[in-house]
């Protein structure tokens, strides 16, 4: 099978995205497959293009077995909501002059990551042209999260007609993939046959990341005392994670000397919680830089709590990736989402798996701590669930298949 991969996120980034497609392509390979990924240079969380590579020349390298070329993409250092659409626009021009080169090479299915929505009309043309299968995966529901969380103003003309090229588009794909239940019905409104609908969901490495690994070392590494409880944000500092929550919290808990608050990852918005913190002159919330992946579950393993933060409106538009690991470490959680979402419903189905409160509401948050701070061990609720339906290997078999039987279709 001979895949292109579309895609504005990938490896090495160690969060979100990109940490998937890093995963999955060169798994891919493993099964004999030809992969190629058009990408951008590395530079997320950090809204920085990483050290030894380029934002502004195509460069091609065999990464893992994996052909890939990076093309030119404009990273703002601060990114605002125009140069957002900057950013997201210059790749899209970039990886489509890139995709057209390859016009005579032809492949038996193009699958392209949504964010960003904008590459979408040049690999239908291209799919068009060679005969070769579109595939859309939507990680994320661009235009919902950006209207949905106030990031383009307020709802009117603007988003109608996004709203509007978004389901055009979307029902010119051979087949839509999605990461939840509740994204695929989404889908399913904004009037994809269901036929075409393929769950492909966020895994985790359910054999590294698991309950039996010791984080003490790191815990003594960070300077906290055994009778120390964590409580641990590991991930993206976005303004859409509505990040200020936990600030709010740890002034609640400035009380209790036993509780410490760790906020660990890079992003667009850490400047300006550190100035929070400092303002506030709290001393029980630290901040870590990203961690490496081979550090990931003795990090995991050392927090009491864990935090999946998300503002009003994100919870099915955005599903956090960051809770598949923490699920697979068997981890003790509080996660901000709506009821009547996936997040939300999940923990109907599944008592004990976290604690999800209403995002935004500081008294909800706390209360959701003190639940969860009263637990101890692993979360066995957690666990089987992960080991159940977060595999890695069973996920990418199965999705694998699915692409394999619509190339044959």
């Amino acid at each position: 099978m001979k895949v292109s991969l579309h895609t504005l996120n990938y490896a090495p980034e160690l969060t979100g995205i990109g940490k998937y497609n890093g995963e999955m392509s060169p798994w891919f390979v493993s099964q004999g497959d030809d992969v190629s990924v058009l990408c951008s240079p590395p530079y997320y969380p950090e809204w920085k293009v990483h050290a030894g590579f380029s934002g502004k020349r195509f460069t091609t390298s065999i990464e893992n077995g994996v052909s890939v070329t990076r093309c030119p993409t404009y990273v703002p250092a601060q990114p605002t909501t125009v140069k957002r659409l900057l950013h997201l626009g210059s790749f899209a021009f970039s990886s489509s002059v890139a995709l057209f080169s390859r016009l005579f090479k032809k492949p038996d299915v193009v699958l392209v990551v949504e964010p960003t929505l904008f590459c979408v009309p040049s690999v239908l043309l291209f799919c068009k042209l060679t005969g070769a299968k579109a595939v859309l995966h939507i990680q994320d529901y661009e235009v919902d999260a950006m209207f949905g969380l106030g990031m383009a103003g307020k709802a009117g003309f603007l988003s109608k007609f996004a709203f509007g090229v978004e389901r055009w588009l979307m029902r010119r794909f051979d087949a839509v993939s999605t990461i939840s239940y509740s994204m695929m019905a989404k889908a399913e409104e904004k009037g994809v046959d269901p036929s075409r609908l393929i769950f492909f969901p966020n895994w985790s490495d359910t054999s590294f990341v698991n309950p039996d690994v010791d984080g003490s070392a790191l815990r003594e590494q960070w300077g906290v005392k055994e009778s120390q409880k964590i409580v641990l944000y590991a991930g993206n500092i976005g303004a859409k994670q509505g990040l200020e929550l936990v600030v709010e919290a740890a002034s609640r808990y400035i009380s209790r000397p036993d509780v410490t608050f760790f906020m660990v990852g890079s992003g667009a918005y850490v400047d300006e919680l550190k100035c929070m913190v400092i303002d506030r002159n709290l001393t029980n919330i630290e901040f870590k830089p990203l961690q490496a992946w081979e550090d990931v579950p003795a990090m995991l393993a050392m927090a009491d709590v864990h935090l999946v933060v998300q503002r009003k409106g994100a919870a099915d538009a955005v599903l956090p990736s960051k809770l598949t690991n923490v699920l697979s470490a068997g981890g003790n959680a509080v996660i901000t989402a709506e009821a009547d979402t996936e997040l939300g419903r999940l923990v109907d189905e599944y008592l004990g798996i976290y604690t999800a409160v209403e995002p935004e509401d500081v008294d909800a948050f706390c209360k959701g701590l003190d639940i969860e701070l009263a637990k101890s061990g692993v979360n066995h609720v957690a666990r089987e669930y992960a080991e159940k339906n977060l595999n890695k290997e069973a996920i990418l078999s199965r999705f694998r298949e699915d692409l394999k039987n619509l190339i044959d279709s």
